[in-house]
Parts: structure tokens; C-alpha cells; sequence
């Protein structure tokens, strides 16, 4: 009697996972939740300037302040964050939002200047403006008064050009925004803390009073002028009118 052979069969093998199937909605919602925690790319502004004769710091900070509402109210943009730095003679000023409120503080500066002697800033000059920032610096937008701001050493920024002493500040900046941002964590008073937690990281006066003297920096008029313009490079059929002879020929 002959054995029966054993069957032959592949080994079993594991279910396949389930598939996770969503509709067309549920994409859709997916895709508006996110947009809504983010509804518009972020862009940061720095801005220095003197303030006008008999400015107060707090007059300073109440327009700035007042802008920021209007612009929130009627045009529903993203929220705004930055430090407005107020010393005894300069300002620094970082902003953080939407480009609509940036075009719109921008062109509002632009407007002030144009007030002459009697605005409430004066020598305002835009040093940077950065676009699509991926995080913010500043969980909020705070307004600190240096009653003593640090100095640097008299003529360290006359040996540096301009970029140099825009980079300078930034470097400072951030190393502002992460303390601002510990003590935001820590709950304690921030507008006190960048005095009393580390005031040298305060951007020195002379450096403020370097940049909105100089030159390269450009006014906030100057800076529309040159955004809103359209870039019009020269053709090569441009550079030569009328047409020669014996290309009409």
C-alpha cells in the first residue's frame, strides 16, 4: 500500500493591512484645518528710526499698537508679534504677520515721514524684510523701554559696513527672542525681563543711531517705490533704435 505524498502548498501568508479609505470631504476638511491653523505665510520687518521732538515712548507704542488693531478689525490678517524697543533716542522695531499688515505698517511709515519735522518719527529706515518665515520669534508682540541700553565700544560699528552691523543685529535678536521665550514659558514678566534677565543682549544705541543714518538702508517710501515697481530689463532689440539700414533692408 502505497504512502499518500504530502500535499504541497505555499506557506500561509499574513493578512494584507486594511486599507484606510477616506472621501473626497473628509480630504477636504483635512486640508481647510490646516490652512486654518496657518491662513497666510508669515513675513518679519525691522525698522529703526529716531522718535520725533517731544515724542513720549508711550505716544510711540500707542501708534503702533493702534495700527495693529485697525488692521486686524478690518481686514481680519494674521496676528501680530514682534518688540518694539523704545530708547531715550531711537527705536527698533521688529514685526512679525502677514504681508498685507507688513505692506500695510510699511506704507503707514511712509506716510509719517512725509509729515516732515513735526512726525512723531523721524529718519525712519527698513533694514530687512524677511518673507515666508517659517516659525515666529516672538510669541507675542511686546513693547520694552531700555532705560539703560548697552553700549559698544566707541567707532566698532564705523569699521563695519552696513551688512555687517544688520547681521550683528540679528545675531542679537535671536538670542533676545529665545530669552523673551523662556521667560513667556517660565510665566514671568517679559516686557521686565529683557531688562533684568539679560540686558546685553539689548541692541546698543549707537548701533540703532548707525542705521538710520545710513545710506544703503532705505526709507519706507523708498522701499515701496522699489517693491512696487515692475522689474523692466532691457530687451536686445531695445538697445539699438532706429534699426540699422541693413537689418531693414
Amino acid at each position: 500500500m502505497s504512502e499518500e505524498a504530502p500535499a504541497l502548498g505555499r506557506p500561509a501568508s499574513p493578512e494584507p493591512a486594511a486599507l484606510e479609505r477616506q472621501n473626497l470631504l473628509a480630504v477636504r476638511r483635512e486640508r481647510l484645518d490646516r490652512a486654518a491653523q496657518r491662513r497666510f505665510p508669515l513675513h518679519r520687518l525691522l525698522v529703526v528710526a529716531r522718535p520725533g521732538e517731544g515724542a513720549a515712548a508711550e505716544e510711540v507704542a500707542g501708534y503702533h499698537r493702534g495700527l495693529f488693531e485697525d488692521a486686524l478689525e478690518d481686514h481680519s490678517r494674521e496676528q501680530v508679534s514682534g518688540l518694539l524697543l523704545l530708547y531715550s533716542g531711537c527705536v527698533f522695531h521688529v514685526v512679525e504677520s502677514c504681508s498685507s499688515t507688513i505692506h500695510l505698517i510699511i506704507r503707514d511709515l511712509a506716510s509719517l515721514q512725509n509729515q516732515g519735522h513735526s512726525a512723531l518719527l523721524q529718519e525712519i529706515k527698513v533694514l530687512v524684510v524677511a518673507h515666508n518665515i517659517p516659525t515666529r520669534l516672538f510669541p507675542d508682540w511686546y513693547v520694552a523701554i531700555a532705560t539703560s541700553p548697552v553700549t559698544c565700544p566707541q567707532g566698532s560699528t564705523q569699521s563695519q559696513s552696513t551688512a555687517e552691523v544688520v547681521a550683528e543685529c540679528l545675531t542679537l535678536l535671536l538670542k533676545l527672542a529665545a530669552c523673551i521665550q523662556s521667560s513667556e514659558d517660565d510665566s514671568e514678566d517679559t516686557d521686565e525681563s529683557v531688562h533684568t534677565l539679560a540686558p546685553e543682549l539689548l541692541i546698543p544705541a549707537e548701533t540703532i543711531n548707525y542705521l538710520y543714518n545710513a545710506e544703503e538702508c532705505a526709507s519706507p517710501e523708498d522701499f515701496l517705490r522699489i517693491y512696487l515697481s515692475p522689474s523692466q530689463p532691457a530687451l536686445d532689440s531695445e538697445t539699438v533704435w532706429p534699426v540699422p539700414s541693413h537689418f531693414s533692408a
